[in-house]
């Protein structure tokens, strides 16, 4: 089976370019972040059309939004409010009897201080909150995807040093999202499979004029997997191509395979 992740920055405005993914790169699941639709408006009948009729939507206007696209019978449809809130930031469902979690963290704003900047203490809440919650219920047989907002590691960034003190690679991101990781169960697979020195991005900013040559990026989306599928990992892919498309995202997918 093959489960890809997006933050596809209004899915609205790039049904097209998902479909040519899915199409082209023979994807099962395909979870998305940051829709920006209210369910309503999702373009289910054009991803019916094509071919993947099973749909999870959890959406609202203009912000936020997170799905989950099927070719496979998708169950167990459900969410979490995390931090009390009701943004649409999370949903998971049950595919062939693996439970996927799809999550779009906050990404924190622009200051790194909980004093000074409310969206980022709202952001170490929400981390805070995912580990207890794994922490607790330790999962078996699930996948953990999404636009995570973090990179937790210096081969995630293009300058650790230039980047240490801006938000989605400060000190304290990092150490709780790795806690995370390690305290709720988890292993980060695509990492897992690049291994620990390979520099990995999946964003780049739309602020660089030429993304390639600049090539300032971030792995700010991940994929992970509850410890007893570690071993069934086929492949993991980043397809930074796609960040050359006409009118992407500024993310790009992931995706992994995982043995029947």
């Amino acid at each position: 089976m093959k489960i890809a992740t997006w933050n596809i920055n209004s899915v609205r405005l790039r049904i097209n370019l998902v479909i040519k993914f899915l199409k082209e790169h023979d994807i099962d699941v395909l979870c998305l972040q940051e829709t920006k639709t209210q369910d309503e408006q999702f373009p289910v009948q054009a991803l019916a059309e094509a071919g993947w009729p099973n749909i999870a939507i959890r959406g609202e206007k203009s912000y936020n939004g997170v799905a989950i696209l099927s070719r496979l019978p998708l169950t167990d449809i459900s969410h979490l409010n995390w931090t009390g809130r009701t943004d649409c930031r999370h949903i998971s469902g049950v595919v062939k009897g693996l439970t996927l979690h799809n999550f779009y963290i906050p990404a924190g704003g622009d200051e790194p201080d909980i004093d000074k900047n409310p969206k980022f203490s709202h952001k170490l809440n929400f981390i805070a909150e995912m580990t207890k919650h794994f922490s607790q219920q330790q999962p078996s047989r699930s996948i953990l995807v999404g636009d995570l907002n973090i990179a937790p590691l210096a081969e995630d960034v293009w300058s650790t040093r230039q980047l240490r003190n801006t938000v989605s690679h400060t000190a304290i991101e990092r150490k709780n999202l790795l806690a995370l990781v390690e305290q709720g169960g988890w292993t980060d697979s695509v990492r897992a499979h690049f291994g620990p020195k390979e520099v990995l991005f999946s964003w780049w900013s739309y602020r660089a004029r030429d993304w390639v040559a600049s090539n300032r990026g971030r792995r700010l989306d991940h994929i992970w997997v509850s410890r007893d599928l570690a071993s069934k990992v086929e492949a993991v892919t980043i397809e930074s191509a796609m960040r050359g498309a006409e009118k992407p995202s500024d993310h790009v997918p992931l995706t992994i395979t995982l043995q029947s």
